[in-house]
């Protein structure tokens, strides 16, 4: 058995929550009784020997964390730092110094500690604690007079746009890494995590990454995985590679989780308007932040929970902050990297003071994403030209990133197969903008929760593949 979860997003706690320990409770009740369901074929019961899981990115997230904003090792949090001084560190920072290693272990530790209740069912599941099998019988049957059969589940970890720190180089990572694998209980070593197995076009610059365990997994299961950040150039850089910030990490960090960090440090508040305002990182897209934002304030206003003035004041707060993340180095020199003026852009749809339409909103961000046409969020045209799609090397595609479950017929040869797209979708909490009227600004919170499954020709029948998902508010 094969199965690929995404985009848990596990903060540090000092943002908006991450999903609760109860999803994954569900998930190991329900890996066991999968792990059940593939152990009998045709009548007669085989305990399956290997369960693996594969972390497809965004599985912890240290950029949606206050913690940036400060000095290393300043738990009083009382003053941020500014460009130009000596303790500012942001993901765009050099790696070689040595605050920046210091500054990502700081920020991991609080994400293992703030879930510590979550990694620790990870932890049993990967020891044997939590699934095991009654001894086969000679006639196909169970044997329940000897000693149960633990089954041990290999986790492996690929990184996302979220978390790709863990694929930088270097023994100051590595000992970060090695914290998350005794965590979680993966089976990867303490080298970078991998974020591309095989390269979309030969024509991009960084190597592929070995992963060999991951690889045969691949191979086995004829399915290609990559988180799918590649094709959101917001959030990817294809210049450069996965082990480089972009425009997505900076508007994170300096406006979206600085907002409401910055309410924090402001006199005229209320803690209770503070803490609203700090779910705005699970707001999908991450360009709608200013809608989703202007429609609180909006809301907050005529339910009389906000003076005209507090209403004011807080829109100039995040227009100061929009021109500041604006202003930055780094961003004015990712302006020249992109094909089109995203920055431009940008300058027009992150003010609330000139706040644009959700139409332009909507087409900037599918533009990003790669998308055609307003309505065509899915990522599935861009499995049509994987290589591993090309050469009929694998049937299954899986991304993550976008948030939404998909399943998509490519193709089918009568030789190989059928060939599929799937999307890992999300476990996480999250404020998506709805669907009709979005000029009104709406949007409707929700807990999701997706896995595939892929199975052996004698796991489970001639069961090839299944998908879960579930939602619940």
């Amino acid at each position: 058995m094969f199965i690929i979860i995404s985009d848990l997003h596990l903060g540090d706690g000092t943002t908006a929550s991450s999903i609760p320990t109860s999803a994954f409770y569900l998930f190991a009740k329900r890996l066991r009784q999968d792990a059940h369901f593939a152990s009998v074929r045709y009548g007669k019961y085989h305990p399956i020997e290997q369960l693996d899981v594969l972390l497809l990115g965004d599985i912890l997230d240290p950029i949606h964390s206050t913690r940036w904003l400060y000095p290393v090792g300043d738990e009083t949090f009382a003053r941020m730092t500014k460009p130009g001084e000596a303790d500012y560190i942001r993901p765009w920072s050099d790696p070689n110094d040595p605050k920046y290693a210091a500054k990502l272990m700081e920020i991991t530790r609080a994400i293992l500690e703030e879930n510590k209740a979550s990694f620790e069912v990870l932890r049993k599941l990967a020891s044997g604690e939590l699934i095991e099998f009654d001894a086969p019988s000679q006639n196909g049957g169970r044997d329940p007079s000897v000693p149960k059969i633990p089954l041990k589940v290999r986790f492996h970890y690929m990184v996302g746009n979220h978390d790709w720190y863990y694929c930088l180089k270097g023994e100051a990572f590595d000992a970060v890494r090695r914290e998350i694998i005794q965590a979680l209980g993966l089976s990867n070593p303490s080298t970078p995590f991998p974020s591309d197995l095989r390269k979309y076009n030969s024509d991009f610059p960084w190597a592929e990454d070995a992963a060999p365990q991951i690889r045969k997994l691949f191979e086995e299961y004829k399915v290609f995985a990559r988180h799918g950040d590649l094709f959101d150039t917001f959030n990817f850089d294809r210049t450069k590679g996965r082990a480089h910030a972009t425009l997505g990490d900076a508007l994170a960090i300096e406006v979206v989780t600085k907002f409401p960090e910055t309410l924090k440090h402001t006199e005229g508040f209320d803690d209770a308007l503070v803490d609203k305002l700090s779910e705005i990182t699970n707001v999908r897209p991450a360009l709608a932040t200013p809608l989703w934002v202007n429609a609180q304030l909006s809301a907050l206003a005529k339910q009389d929970q906000l003076k005209r003035g507090d209403e004011n004041d807080l829109k100039k707060i995040w227009d100061r902050l929009a021109e500041e993340f604006l202003e930055l180095d780094f961003v004015k020199q990712a302006d020249k990297s992109f094909e089109f003026d995203v920055v431009d852009a940008l300058q027009a749809g992150i003010k609330l003071s000139k706040l644009v339409s959700f139409e332009t909103i909507d087409k900037l961000t599918l533009r990003l994403q790669g998308g055609k046409k307003r309505g065509d969020p899915s990522f599935a045209k861009h499995a049509l030209l994987e290589p591993a799609f090309l050469d009929k090397s694998a049937r299954y595609f899986i991304y993550g990133h976008t948030h939404h479950e998909e399943t998509v017929a490519l193709d089918h040869d009568a030789a190989l197969g059928d060939q599929v797209y799937f999307n890992s979708g999300t476990w996480h909490t999250y404020f998506d903008l709805a669907r009709n009227n979005p000029r009104q600004k709406r949007f409707v919170p929700y807990k999701a929760l997706t896995y595939i499954t892929f199975y052996k020709d004698y796991e489970h029948d001639e069961r090839r593949f299944e998908t879960w998902t579930g939602a619940y508010a």
